[in-house]
């Protein structure tokens, strides 16, 4: 979660949102054990397994999230690298494309969670820990033999939508390193003019931001903004591909 210039506090679900959190629950749990069932017998078959980006996508249409998209699609192999808004980029880029992502390891302090993040390849980085270049490498290459795509938030947190933080480049280390035979492409996720509502950020519990957004009656509305591949050029190093990537999508806002 993040902290930001332009915090927007955490509100109060009203009492008619609640009906709407219980039925988009249950939905999501009957997804949730359906999808489990499917993963693991499709495993018995394939390496490629669907069932992530199903469950996925079906975890943004219960949430009310309608997604639309504009520009190229992403090469068979990519690394895209996007803004980061709310925990519904996830499902989103996921159910879309069928990337795997790269995370902080504090997202992996709940057992479930860092489970569930792992049957869809996440590549975790420790926060007090560098690990060596070479076992990031070798974690990139499985998750993009697994799912063909990678996803980096190179802003390390979330944003209000409204502007970008800066892009972290040491996030970028290993991409560098093994970055000759992909596609990298910027990623711009808009929610629209209204963004600030629905944001995570400030001091929100990242629990309230979840159920908030569940008790929205009306649908939220999202633009997948694909951009155009960096060139040979624009790649050159981690701190020219976040550059490039930033300046890409802060273009694409300002248009």
């Amino acid at each position: 979660m993040t902290q930001t210039a332009a915090a927007v506090p955490g509100r109060a679900i009203a009492l008619w949102g609640w009906p709407l959190v219980v039925i988009r629950l249950a939905a999501l749990l009957a997804t949730l054990l359906v999808s489990l069932a499917a993963y693991y017998l499709i495993a018995i078959f394939t390496r490629t397994n669907p069932a992530p980006r199903v469950f996925l996508r079906a975890v943004a249409a219960i949430s009310g999230l309608r997604i639309s998209i504009h520009g190229p699609r992403p090469a068979a192999r990519s690394v895209l690298l996007a803004n980061h808004v709310s925990w519904l980029d996830v499902p989103a880029l996921a159910g879309t494309t069928g990337t795997a992502f790269v995370a902080h390891d504090g997202l992996a302090d709940f057992g479930p969670l860092r489970w569930l993040c792992e049957l869809n390849d996440t590549i975790f980085v420790a926060r007090h820990e560098r690990r060596s270049v070479a076992a990031q490498i070798e974690q990139v290459r499985n998750a993009i033999a697994d799912t063909g795509s990678l996803t980096i938030f190179p802003e390390g947190t979330t944003s209000d939508g409204t502007g970008l933080l800066p892009f972290k480049s040491s996030l970028l280390s290993a991409v560098e390193a093994n970055c000759d035979d992909l596609a990298i492409q910027p990623v711009w996720l808009d929610y629209g003019p209204r963004v600030a509502d629905m944001a995570w950020v400030g001091e929100e519990p990242g629990q309230d931001n979840f159920l908030r957004i569940l008790a929205r009656w009306k649908p939220l509305h999202l633009t997948l903004h694909f951009l155009p591949p960096l060139t040979a050029e624009q790649r050159a190093d981690r701190k020219t591909i976040a550059r490039h990537a930033r300046e890409a999508i802060e273009r694409a806002m300002a248009e």
